[in-house]
């Protein structure tokens, strides 16, 4: 599955193709189609006939219960700047499944800009701008319709990768040492090998895509929560990419989940599968068998793990709500801001002033930079300079010299202000 090395079959072959091919036309031409049949893929569904589903329908009503109540009561002060955090969190933990550890820190000094002089830390940081880039346009409505569209899929690999640095834009077979390059939003057009997985031929995986968007993509609200884990690991067992599968489905998986969820954007899945990596991994290694005997359902590959791996990544979302809710409380949020502020001010790195403004963008969800001297009670030039002090700590933010500020959770402060989000946070 994702984050394992991709090795070519055979490789004297490749090798040779890779000698032939000229142009995508003709690589489209000559890409082996074994002739498997599609239904080899089944099953696609935890039907409304399985003997799993009863229990998996309350899952799904929880979840869904629990990602409304979330969204409903937080302040809506707080729903923009989390949903920003979000998107950060999300690519340094969808990176890390990959076996790319990139800091929050140099995350975020990459947003604003600030790259490593080290070359491959540059590059992983370009690694995290790409995949919070295209976060953001999922979260903007870059997505029209169903998430699991396949036209949606090579849209999200091609604007991935087309942002990546060259180095991270090639793949090595570790057996011949051959190199080939990651052609953003275009299937692979060799034999791949992941893990102990022979996924499809490369001429079907065109056909294969089509009857995973025909089974996935009608789906209404619930079937499509229920059967989400599902879609993430068809999509990993086609592997269509020859690289950057596992972001593509972790990334249709939250689009799918915000859209039919409704979650804003609030919570993501990826952070519990980090977490859970070995677990994550071995369940879709799992799935990938074939049906174990005559009670593992009537399809080609076993229902039984397909259903395993469901409950497993629905726990997970269940979790990160209640995660994601617990560190948002307004009140106990406020309080460790101000316990930071405190020390903040004890030391004199900022004005006993600024907890008003704090208190007015909690409140107010942002705060006019007109508003600033009534607020503080001071003067105009005091206190915009008192809030330009608490914008270089990151914790307000404002897109322009003229845009309000709100509220931002800097990564530096994460281990004061949002605890237990990244690992060493608490």
């Amino acid at each position: 599955m994702s984050g394992q090395k991709v090795a070519k079959k055979p490789a004297k072959k490749a090798a040779k193709k890779a000698v032939k091919r000229k142009s995508p036309r003709q690589k489209l031409a000559t890409a082996i189609d074994r002739g498997e049949a599609v239904s080899s893929m089944e099953p696609m569904l935890i039907g409304s006939d399985s003997r799993y589903r009863s229990e998996l329908n309350d899952k799904v009503l929880k979840l869904t219960q629990q990602g409304s109540a979330f969204r409903s009561r937080l302040p809506e002060g707080l729903a923009e700047p989390l949903s920003s955090l979000v998107r950060e969190m999300n690519c340094y933990y969808s990176n890390l499944i990959e076996g790319h550890n990139t800091h929050p820190i140099d995350i975020q000094r990459a947003l604003f800009g600030e790259h490593s002089d080290d070359p491959e830390s540059r590059d992983l940081q370009q690694e995290a701008l790409a995949h919070i880039s295209v976060q953001r346009w999922i979260d903007e409505g870059g997505i029209d319709g169903s998430a699991t569209k396949v036209s949606v899929v090579h849209d999200i690999h091609r604007r991935f990768c087309e942002l990546l640095p060259d180095s991270l834009r090639w793949v090595t077979n570790p057996d011949t040492g051959l190199r080939k390059e990651v052609i953003p939003g275009e299937v692979r057009k060799d034999e791949v090998k992941v893990g102990d997985h022979w996924p499809i031929s490369p001429g079907a995986v065109k056909r294969y895509m089509e009857r995973w968007e025909a089974v996935y993509a009608p789906l209404g609200t619930f079937d499509t929560a229920l059967n989400v884990a599902a879609a993430h690991h068809r999509l990993l067992w086609i592997h269509p990419f020859l690289d950057g599968n596992g972001r593509v489905a972790r990334l249709i998986s939250y689009a799918s989940l915000r859209a039919v969820l409704d979650t804003a954007g609030l919570w993501s899945v990826a952070r519990g599968l980090a977490r859970n990596t070995d677990r994550y991994k071995s369940l879709l290694c799992a799935a990938d068998l074939p049906r174990r005997n005559d009670l593992d359902g009537r399809g080609n590959l076993s229902e039984e793990a397909l259903v395993a791996f469901t409950h497993f990544f629905l726990d997970i979302c269940i979790d990160q709500i209640d995660f994601m809710e617990g560190l948002m409380q307004p009140k106990e949020l406020r309080n460790r801001i101000m316990v930071w502020l405190d020390d903040e001010i004890r030391t004199k790195r900022q004005h006993e002033r600024s907890k008003a403004i704090i208190d007015h963008v909690l409140f107010n969800g942002q705060i006019l930079r007109r508003d600033l001297a009534a607020v503080t009670r001071l003067a105009d030039r005091t206190a915009r300079r008192i809030a330009q002090q608490l914008a270089t700590t990151g914790i307000l933010r404002a897109s322009t010299s003229r845009e309000p500020y709100r509220l931002a959770f800097p990564a530096e402060l994460a281990p004061r202000l949002t605890p237990g989000l990244y690992p060493g946070s608490n």
